[in-house]
């Protein structure tokens, strides 16, 4: 979208709990492709970009998805501090239509910061599809904000939704007005110590009313009393505080606390709100979810889904994927030979041809499995039923000791283990939230599976989709060990309780399926031009040289390379695992991305000596005899534990401390050797 700087800027952040269709509005008034799912935790920090309307330019800031701005978790904290730090103009708080008693919770935390709100309302075809009635002119007039239905999938409502955003900047809208929310017992002490900070209110920071701070400072909120403790008044401030406190202790007595008070007045007046205001209809939608809720998040049958769907995406990821990607591979394979045939002999020829084609070439054949594996992802995102996956799996999660949302980010992890760790900001426990990043490289990242492909492919096609749900498997047991050792040794039994929501269910539209698949493609395409491309030609380098002299062949020439002695190097350590040293070397450059383990791999293998020069990755491999099946499988249990890739470390050393990261990295390696061993050893039995 172009945007002209030179026009008047308003600032504008959206703010709405998880699963409210932050995103897809985001991404429908600035032109963006930011990724959308059907359940709470994809975005996970702000994401900001322009559009022009009505002479002006309106920066548009999406911050992750939160129930409240208590600062009880990362989430809430990071918003509440966006506010605080980078205090907008207009808020633009998006709320779900069809979960309203819910969603107006958070509408309220922002009336008693006094921000300047709009409130959007999305999926308000379900509530009219329900029967239900909203006047929404209405209860925006008793909440003192405007409020209008907006669609991000197809534009509906955003023309009127900019025009109110622009007449608020202007002071044009007359609906707007400031109401305060009667706190109940707690009113008389809120009062009290409201009056007592008005009176020097010019030493409090700007960002929110002296009313909200006091509100803050009763709930006895760390964050809020440590922003105003610098005042210089702050010593009567918090006497008054303490001595309001008491008073309301002996009030509610032992049954609730001051926090929750007030939060239950917020929820009375929504109540009352929506009685005015809202007609239920027949909840047509709601009794069809519930009846599918009870066969997919069975105590039995669930689970037999769940594994079902899960090999019915293994399998044609590799059945479907198999007709392209031998396109692919041929088109690769004629590309070698022409550069083979055209350019002289030499060092230019053998970078190209082993170097680029070789390394970048052996890794892109699988773009089509990772298309069918994030078309069947995309898909389970969208329709609901990947948060339905998380349900069933909360059982599981408390038997290790984690938090049921630590199923959330594990869920990521298939996908990219960074923004996975990055996601544990939506678990309120310190513990498992720690826990639960510990464990997230253990899950097969979308990296990994190029590995998995050309190892299964050619040493277990017979059972490739088998083997790959077992692998897939496999990281989860560990993980869950992992977190149960954790839980039971490092730290405390976490007490926190777990709610999860169920996002309704919906039927996927094509456009934005195959759009959610073509954006991590195309990730992965522009992985394969920068990261994998560099990486090849330095392994393509390290194997070309030092140059010897006199004639040899091209494995042995790579055997007495640089790269040649840093595999002989690491041998002994893998030797027990059935592993050489063209393994440990791809295994080495895994590290920097776990792709380049096979640009690596296409590296090492290629074959320039073979009278077909188009003889691919997987012909090569077995005609090597450098694998057998039990060592194959012991390279794809190690592939599939050992130490996460640079941007993952990078991710946990930011989100949980350094110690922690080198703790993970250190923890891996040992558990991917042992358990690649047994599994060696085993197979040796077999075979």
């Amino acid at each position: 979208m172009v945007v002209d700087n030179n026009k008047e800027r308003i600032s504008v952040v959206i703010i709405g709990n998880p699963n409210s269709g932050k995103t897809s509005l985001y991404n429908r008034i600035t032109g963006e492709h930011e990724h959308v799912g059907n359940y709470g935790g994809v975005t996970v920090e702000a994401q900001s970009a322009s559009c022009n309307h009505k002479g002006y330019n309106i920066t548009i800031t999406d911050l992750p998805g939160t129930n409240a701005l208590s600062a009880n978790t990362p989430t809430e904290s990071y918003v509440r501090n966006h506010l605080v730090e980078h205090t907008p103009d207009i808020v633009l708080n998006l709320i779900c239509a069809s979960n309203l008693e819910r969603s107006l919770y958070l509408t309220t935390e922002l009336i008693d910061m006094s921000q300047r709100v709009v409130v959007a309302l999305s999926m308000y075809d379900e509530l009219e599809r329900n029967g239900s009635v909203l006047d929404h002119d209405l209860l925006g007039k008793m909440m003192g904000v405007p409020m209008l239905p907006v669609d991000g999938r197809s534009g509906k409502g955003i023309e009127e939704l900019l025009d109110t955003i622009v007449a608020m900047y202007e002071n044009r809208d007359n609906r707007v007005r400031h109401i305060h929310i009667y706190q109940g017992v707690v009113e008389e002490s809120l009062i009290a110590l409201n009056k007592e900070m008005r009176k020097h209110r010019e030493e409090l920071p700007k960002c929110f009313p002296p009313r909200y701070f006091a509100m803050k400072m009763l709930e006895g909120d760390e964050e809020i009393v440590k922003m105003v403790s610098l005042c210089p008044h702050f010593a009567e401030w918090q006497h008054i505080c303490e001595k309001e406190q008491e008073h309301l202790r002996s009030d509610l007595g032992a049954s609730e606390d001051i926090r929750t008070t007030m939060a239950n007045q917020k929820r009375g007046f929504i109540a009352g709100a929506l009685r005015e205001t809202l007609t239920k209809g027949e909840a047509r939608l709601e009794n069809i979810s519930h009846t599918i809720d009870q066969i997919v998040t069975h105590s039995v049958l669930g689970y037999a889904i769940f594994i079902l769907v899960a090999w019915l995406m293994f399998y044609c990821t590799f059945s479907l994927g198999a007709y392209p990607h031998a396109w692919i591979e041929q088109l690769v394979g004629l590309a070698s030979d022409a550069f083979n045939e055209w350019l002289p002999d030499g060092a230019l020829k053998d970078l190209i041809c082993d170097g680029v084609i070789g390394g970048v070439g052996s890794v892109i054949v699988f773009l089509p499995n990772i298309m069918i594996l994030y078309l069947f992802i995309s898909f389970m995102e969208d329709s609901g039923y990947l948060a339905r996956a998380s349900f069933i799996m909360d059982r599981f999660m408390h038997k290790i000791g984690l938090h049921g949302k630590s199923f959330i980010p594990l869920i990521m992890g298939f996908g990219c283990n960074v923004p996975a760790i990055m996601s544990t900001r939506i678990i309120e426990s310190r513990s498992s939230r720690l826990i639960t990043i510990f464990i997230i490289p253990f899950m097969s990242c979308s990296g990994r599976l190029p590995i998995y492909i050309i190892l299964i492919g050619t040493f277990f096609a017979a059972h490739s989709s088998l083997i790959m749900l077992g692998l897939y498997l496999l990281g989860i047991v560990v993980a869950m060990i992992t977190a149960l050792l954790l839980r039971k040794f490092l730290f405390k039994e976490d007490e926190t309780p777990f709610v999860m929501e169920l996002p309704p269910y919906r039927i996927p539209t094509a456009k934005a399926t195959l759009s959610h698949m073509w954006l991590r493609c195309y990730q992965y395409i522009k992985k394969m031009w920068g990261m994998v491309l560099v990486a090849s030609i330095i392994v393509w380098a390290l194997g070309y040289f030092p140059r010897q002299e006199g004639e040899m062949s091209k494995a042995k020439s790579i055997e007495q390379s640089y790269i040649g002695n840093i595999g002989h190097f690491c041998e002994p350590a893998f030797d027990p695992l059935g592993l050489d040293w063209k393994a440990n070397v791809s295994l080495l450059s895994g590290i920097a991305g776990k792709e380049l383990m096979v640009s690596t791999l296409g590296v090492l293998y290629s074959d320039n000596d073979a009278e077909d020069s188009s003889v691919q990755l997987t012909e090569n491999l077995k005609k090597s005899g450098d694998f057998t099946t039990p060592s194959a499988l012991a390279l794809l249990v190690f592939s599939l534990l050992y130490l996460p890739c640079v941007a993952t470390i990078v991710a946990i050393g930011s989100e949980s401390g350094w110690k922690w990261a080198v703790a993970s990295a250190l923890y891996t390696i040992a558990v991917a050797w042992v358990c690649a061993f047994v599994v060696y050893r085993i197979a040796l039995l077999f075979v």
